[in-house]
């Protein structure tokens, strides 16, 4: 776990215009920065980057946040590696808490290895593009296959030369531990002697989302007897199979752009498809999907497409991690590709343009299809027919979500129809199954904190309009003024932080639960004699905080600068210079919202059954809270009301 002087240190440092820029070409316009959103096609510039609120907000998609929000948004980040991220930029030494010393030893072993995968990869790409055995066997293998080279360099492609040890020797002279040697798989030891693993083969290195090398699939040129096809990277500290997907790290911003992913199985299918400007695409390496590699590709987009063969092996792969898939709530089609060709083929087939019209024409429900294929096997075998309806009813029961009832309803009902089943009979078997599944789910152990994955990214952040009723934009109104003026003094006694706080007391004027967690933030860290400030919320770790603080935050009324350029003299207070006021106004709102509320309450008390004392009692108090209502109504008209 960083420690949060660590923290402190990166978010001092880290300059928003700084990171984006890196991301973004932007140009100064007024008090902000504006460039083409990242995150949506457009061709007119709404993507706005305020360095004095540290936030973003493209007014286009409505996509908004702060400097780790877009690192975790553009770059698929968790919190963590976002704020790592900072931390090499800026040269900050990230210091470690609550890490036991297992801990930091994997994290050091992992550190190496990527290293040592950095350094293998340099090495297998000079022995490409650099030595004669590698243009003449390797790279006219490669161009033959019709790849260019900007994209073998894109994917970083590399060769490994027929020499029993040349990696082996280069490596050792590095002084590279043999051990982690070892363990990277790139070489291994025969008769006491390190030798190359990958000898005569194309290098695929696979990258982490992040862009690191953490593994190399190696894949044979031509045929030769009794050598597997591939050899990948053996399961270590960086590279576990069951969370890969080749590409990921290429595709990423394709992906998030179209909305859509395309699921291929091998390492050449995304490169070609890459090639057509087809890029929103992985590889799944021709495995079962898992758990964790839907969990990457729902990171990106909820809708998945597979690309398979048609053949029979390829139905069979397309349909092997659907429960999964369904589970995890992706919308999935599968496509075919026909006679006996695969992506990589196709796509030089048909072309770019030819290749996207298939896909687009050739989707198919995979749910739906999946039951034509059991059907069309099952024939007249009502055996068969029955595990058909077990087989289809079982993954219509994974649409367990409230958001997917609608979808539920039409699988239950177009399912019924070919199966020539009764629809209520099809819905009581899917029903019977979730039940199931809750209550085996109900009786499993909950993950301990170190077994549970980082929080998912959020679609996109909440969006303030005019549609807030006036009760709660004065309810953000003043969370905002305790952030921003908090620590500024109110009178000779009170700063600006005690008045809110003493005014709200155990939460009587901010009633949305949200804000409430904020202001209780606020009043723990003031109590505790910090000097908390929007930065504090801004990059809060949960991530829903700092949603929120963006929100309150917004930039898109910021007072232009050019107003202090003008020639001519133009005096425009800014809130800063009048927060009394704004304070003052919004306060008086709320108490006036409160005292309100106690007259209705009262109200309806005197039209209860009540005896004459009480009566008299409350009569009093609704001549008390109606004088305070005038009172507040009055003060209303004399302070400025936003």
């Amino acid at each position: 776990m960083i420690s949060q002087h660590t923290i402190q240190q990166i978010l001092s440092r880290t300059d928003i215009i700084d990171v984006v820029g890196s991301f973004v070409k932007l140009k100064k316009r007024g008090a902000n920065y504006l460039g083409l959103c990242p995150f949506h096609n457009e061709k007119t510039p709404s993507f706005t980057v305020s360095a004095t609120k540290e936030i973003y907000k493209c007014f286009g998609c409505g996509r908004s946040g702060n400097t780790i929000s877009f690192l975790m948004e553009h770059e698929k980040h968790s919190y963590v590696e976002a704020l790592r991220w900072l931390a090499a930029r800026y040269n900050v030494e990230v210091e470690e808490t609550q890490a036991s010393p297992e801990v930091l030893q994997q994290r050091q072993t992992a550190d190496s290895l990527q290293i040592i995968n950095q350094f293998a990869r340099q090495f297998f790409s000079r022995q490409l593009f650099e030595t004669e055995e590698g243009q003449a066997v390797a790279l006219s293998y490669l161009k033959e296959r019709g790849f260019r080279e900007e994209i073998i360099r894109k994917f970083e492609l590399g060769y490994s030369p027929a020499q029993r040890d040349a990696f082996a020797k280069e490596a050792t002279q590095q002084q590279y531990s043999r051990e982690l040697l070892l363990k990277t798989g790139i070489v291994v030891e025969r008769n006491g002697m390190l030798t190359d693993n990958y000898r005569e083969r194309i290098i695929f290195p696979i990258h982490s989302n992040t862009g690191k090398v953490i593994g190399f699939g190696a894949r044979i040129i031509g045929k030769k007897e009794n050598a597997p096809k591939y050899i990948n990277t053996p399961e270590n500290e960086v590279y576990v199979k069951s969370k890969i997907l080749y590409g990921a790290y290429q595709a990423r911003h394709a992906i998030d752009k179209a909305n859509e992913c395309l699921l291929v199985e091998g390492y050449t299918d995304v490169i070609s498809l890459h090639q057509a400007g087809i890029e929103n695409v992985m590889a799944s390496g021709g495995t079962a999907l898992t758990a964790d590699q839907l969990r990457l590709i729902r990171k990106y987009t909820n809708n998945l497409t597979i690309l398979y063969d048609g053949d029979a092996a390829g139905v069979k792969a397309a349909m092997r991690g659907l429960d999964l898939a369904l589970e995890e709530g992706l919308n999935v089609r599968l496509v075919l590709i026909p006679d006996n060709e695969d992506p990589d083929s196709y796509v030089n087939k048909l072309g770019a343009e030819g290749f996207r019209h298939f896909i687009e024409t050739s989707k198919k429900d995979v749910i739906l299809f999946q039951l034509e294929v059991m059907l069309k096997d099952a024939g007249n075998d009502s055996v068969r027919k029955a595990a058909a309806v077990q087989t289809i009813a079982e993954s219509i029961s994974r649409l367990s979500k409230a958001e997917d009832f609608t979808r539920q309803q039409d699988y239950v009902k177009r399912s019924a129809e070919l199966l020539k089943i009764d629809e209520a009979g099809l819905h009581a078997l899917v029903n019977k199954l979730i039940r199931e599944r809750i209550s085996k789910q109900e009786g499993f152990r909950p993950k301990a904190p170190e077994e549970t994955s980082a929080p998912e990214e959020a679609d996109g952040l909440p969006e303030v309009t005019e549609l807030l009723n006036r009760d709660e934009q004065h309810e953000r109104a003043l969370v905002r003024c305790l952030i921003e003026f908090g620590m500024l003094p109110w009178d000779e006694e009170h700063t600006v932080a005690r008045l809110i706080l003493e005014a709200d007391g155990d939460g009587e004027l901010v009633e949305n639960e949200e804000l409430r967690r904020m202001m209780t933030l606020y009043k723990e860290w003031y109590d505790a004699e910090l000097e908390p400030s929007m930065k504090s919320f801004l990059y809060h770790e949960d991530r829903a905080i700092s949603q929120l603080a963006v929100t309150l935050n917004d930039i898109q009324h910021q007072i232009s600068l050019r107003w202090k350029e003008a020639p001519y003299e133009i005096n425009v207070p800014t809130r800063e210079e009048r927060y009394r006021e704004e304070i003052q106004s919004v306060l008086t709102y709320l108490r006036l919202r409160k005292i309100k509320a106690l007259i209705e309450e009262n109200q309806r008390d005197m039209e209860q059954p009540q005896t004459p004392d009480q009566l008299a009692t409350l009569i009093r108090t609704h001549q008390h809270l109606k004088s305070e209502e005038i009172r507040l109504t009055r003060e209303l008209g004399t302070v400025i009301f936003r």
